[in-house]
């Protein structure tokens, strides 16, 4: 992952324990309030009937999922609980990894497989699929890598390695590599094993979230769930960021755009009309919000708004309005 190099613009603001916290000393009721979930999804259910059994196990109301996998697929489904829903659109653009299990119709030589694997590496027409809910029309996709994993040519199965930009359908990449060999390609099993910037090691199964579930509404111990729960900041370290004083805190979760006096530092690569991340000086993700002046005006500046939030993470009363004055 590239790392943002970042300015400080005040290196002496501190902040006061007594509000918030760090992100991963978060308890279970903050994080189911605002944390993500990984699911290893099995063959069978829709990703928005595993998403259902998730909300009526943890018992609670607003619920989504990030990057949809067929019924037949399998692998990593990234589960939002409360606030973390609203970042749903930055769960949609993380890269993917898929392994691939599919059939051809003829006998394929193994450097057939191979030629065309690396002649579909790269940017692809990628039209959704007829079973796709999605609306049929030409557009692209970057196909960073292809390898080829196993192929059996006694029996004309091949495993395949993706590595792809999210929204690339591997139906249609499939159905692609028949037409080029011309040949059916029939796509037998499809298994996704990284998401944006998580992977399998992270997730649990079902039966893993119902254990540990039932420790927390039967005994009383959350610890277990608190194991699999992330919170939201794990999600948002490829954005550009600005930490903001206590007190920039609290005006930006009531509403009031980002001025230039509350800030303590920000990394130095964005351009107007760019979305950052707001935090605290705890680390804690307070907004998600779109700058409104390049960086080398935003370094010039003495006053004025240099952010406006497009979505607050943090509620209300975390940090008090009057922190300022306080201290």
């Amino acid at each position: 992952m590239k790392v943002l190099s970042e300015i400080i613009f005040d290196e002496k603001s501190t902040t006061n324990n007594k509000f918030g916290s760090l992100p991963l000393d978060r308890s279970l009721d903050e994080l189911l309030n605002s944390g993500i979930l990984l699911v290893r999804k099995p063959r069978g259910p829709t990703s928005h009937q595993l998403t259902a059994w998730v909300r009526n196990i943890l018992g609670i109301k607003k619920i989504g999922h990030g990057g949809t996998l067929d019924p037949m697929a399998t692998g990593l489904l990234t589960i939002l609980c409360g606030r973390a829903t609203r970042l749903t659109d930055i769960i949609l653009k993380g890269d993917k990894r898929y392994i691939s299990v599919i059939r051809f119709g003829r006998d394929v030589q193994s450097n057939e497989l191979e030629d065309i694997l690396t002649s579909l590496s790269g940017e692809i027409y990628n039209v959704p699929p007829k079973e796709s809910a999605v609306k049929v029309q030409v557009r692209t996709r970057i196909i960073k890598s292809l390898n080829l994993i196993d192929y059996d040519q006694s029996t004309r199965i091949a495993a395949i390695e993706i590595f792809c930009v999210a929204g690339t359908y591997i139906r249609t990449l499939t159905r692609d590599m028949g037409l080029l060999l011309d040949t059916s390609c029939e796509m037998l099993e499809l298994h996704r094993d990284k998401t944006s910037l998580f992977d399998e090691s992270m997730a649990c199964d079902m039966h893993q979230l119902k254990d540990a579930v039932f420790l927390w509404k039967e005994h009383n111990d959350g610890r277990g769930l608190i194991k699999l729960l992330t919170p939201v900041e794990s999600i948002l370290g490829k954005l550009p960021s600005i930490t903001v004083k206590d007190g920039a805190v609290s005006a930006m979760t009531h509403g009031a755009p980002l001025a230039k006096p509350g800030l303590v530092s920000s990394s130095t690569e964005f351009e107007s009309g760019s979305t950052v991340v707001i935090k605290s000086l705890k680390g804690e993700a307070v907004a998600i919000a779109e700058t409104l002046v390049n960086f080398d005006k935003f370094l010039s500046m003495k006053n004025g708004h240099v952010a406006i939030a497009k979505s607050v993470l943090m509620p209300t009363g975390i940090y008090p309005q009057n922190w300022s004055k306080q201290n």
